[in-house]
């Protein structure tokens, strides 16, 4: 093990093995590079050295998007996936939203965490006090796995920008091990003796501060003067709660100095459907479906204990592929586990869609034996490794009809989703960016985990159908035509308009999304 880690990391010279071995095997052997003792030099060397120089020059800032105000020794995640990993993305942020940032940056730094401003807003906020002062704040409140958490810090950023509020994120459930700090000179993570900490047990629908129940008691109105409100945006959430979204309802949330956020959806796409916020929001993102995929890259930069886990195994087993396929699989049942149907599923969509090539005989293979071959690795990310072992076998015995040689790789199969314990987060946020730096992308439906993934890389996934009563759906899958993530319980209720059901009508590029049959609702540029 160590002589084969010692290739995979030798800082100058850097020699790369292709490695076929068991699931349970690589599993330990990659992923114990975050126990080596790199100092940010190494890691650095590393990580410069294992990747294939850039054809042309690479911008590290993306566009604007990036502040260049940081130490780039202390996150190499933050400029490094630009300039050695990433395919330059075709979509580019607005000056407006580059411009936004900046300003939103400065506005932090005077209000976050051990500042005055912050001091002053705190002080008395335990006493339930009214704060009256410039800054205003929105705390997101951790809860739900990765992906969700990855997808509501967006959305919650989103409205933060809109609405010239501070966010600030809860740190109980190690944000801190999977990100660097995203904005310079200040942080933010919500400080742990916030004074409203001590009572989260009780944020839910049941508060009496809960928007939505102060709403359907008929407890707030137009003149009502609070100093804090709790946001449920679940999936169970009500009516009321959902009226958060409306302009009337915002012009009163405008005047609380103190929101405090608990979410597991993405409800972006809802924003755009109140008029007070579109006319920004369309300068912000001219291009719609970039919504997630901007403000991802600005956002969530993994720790360098992380950023060594993607790129040890990017290096050892994806960079030398002439294509590289992510397949993400998520199993929605109680039973969760193998199961052939979904296995024939993914074999079905990768084949129809030539995402993969036919297995043939020998006969056949004599025909295309001028073709050219080309390596493929196939990124399989799933809690069950049978998936990729079947994948593996089958192309192990026979040869494919285009003489591609395929590779199959899967980081870990640890069978039990294990939130908030470190190492298993850690691992997952690794293997989410390994599919974003894939060239394509098959999904599981209704999976936050790869709404993530392919939002990130800006990858237009297909998307498997779910299941019903053990069938393998037909067709198997689907193109999706944008690369946003999809709000899965949006509002069904109306504000001045019916803008749940038939929200199409209202704002052509806010539809259902391709993956739910029912509900569900989604950002697109094509109309």
């Amino acid at each position: 093990m160590v002589q084969i880690l010692g290739e995979v990391f030798r800082a100058s010279g850097m020699k790369i093995k292709i490695l076929i071995i068991p699931v349970f095997f690589s599993c330990l052997l990659i992923w114990s590079v975050m126990d080596l003792p790199f100092s940010n030099n190494k890691l650095l060397d590393a990580t410069i050295n294992g990747s294939r120089e850039p054809d042309t020059p690479r911008d590290k800032l993306i566009g604007g998007l990036l502040t260049a105000d940081f130490d780039e020794s202390s996150c190499l995640s933050r400029y490094h996936q630009s300039l050695f990993y990433r395919k330059p993305s075709p979509y580019k942020p607005s000056e407006y939203l580059v411009s936004k940032l900046r300003r939103y940056e400065i506005l932090h730094k005077r209000c976050g965490p051990d500042t005055k401003a912050y001091k002053e807003a705190t002080k008395n906020l335990g006493n339930d006090e009214i704060y009256v002062g410039d800054c205003r704040y929105i705390v997101w409140l951790a809860g739900y796995g990765l992906g969700n958490r990855m997808l509501t810090i967006a959305s919650v950023f989103l409205y933060a920008l809109l609405t010239e509020r501070i966010i600030l994120v809860d740190n109980r459930k190690d944000v801190s091990d999977l990100f660097c700090e995203p904005f310079p000179g200040t942080s933010w993570l919500l400080p742990l003796d916030f004074p409203l900490m001590n009572y989260t047990y009780r944020y839910n629908k049941e508060y009496s501060r809960c928007y939505g129940t102060m709403l359907s008691n008929n407890a707030i109105n137009s003149t009502s003067v609070l100093p804090h409100l709790y946001l449920h945006i679940l999936h169970d959430s009500r009516d009321h709660d959902k009226m958060f979204f409306c302009q009337n309802d915002q012009s009163l949330i405008d005047k609380v100095p103190w929101l405090i956020v608990k979410a597991n959806v993405y409800f972006a796409p809802s924003l755009w459907l109140n008029q007070d916020f579109q006319t920004e929001l369309v300068k912000l993102f001219p291009q719609k479906e970039t919504v997630f995929h901007h403000l991802a890259r600005y956002l969530f930069h993994p720790t360098n204990q992380v950023w060594a886990m993607v790129t040890s195994y990017y290096n050892a087993h994806l960079s030398r592929a002439d294509e590289r396929l992510g397949i993400q699989i998520r199993v929605f049942r109680n039973d969760a586990g193998y199961f052939q149907h979904i296995m024939d599923q993914v074999v079905s969509c990768t084949q129809r869609e030539k995402l993969l090539p036919e297995l043939t005989t020998q006969e056949e293979s004599k025909v295309n034996i001028s073709i050219s071959p080309k390596l493929e690795a196939v990124l399989v990310v799933s809690l069950y490794p049978e998936y990729s072992e079947r994948l593996k076998n089958m192309f192990w015995r026979q040869k494919t009809s285009t003489r591609e040689t395929i590779k199959v790789y899967q980081p870990s199969g640890e069978r039990v989703q294990q939130t908030d314990k470190k190492l298993h987060d850690q691992k997952a946020l690794a293997e989410m960016y390994l599919l974003s730096l894939t060239d394509n992308i098959v999904t599981s439906a209704r999976s936050t985990f790869g709404y993530v993934s392919y939002s990130l890389g800006g990858l237009k996934p297909w998307l498997l159908y779910q299941p019903t009563d053990l069938i393998t759906p037909d067709p198997p899958c689907v193109r999706s035509t944008s690369m946003e993530p999809c709000f899965l319980t949006p509002p069904s209720h109306g504000c001045d308009a019916d803008w749940g059901t038939n929200s199409g009508k209202i704002v052509p590029f806010v539809r259902h999304c391709e993956d739910i049959m029912y509900g569900g609702l989604k950002l697109y540029d094509e109309l």
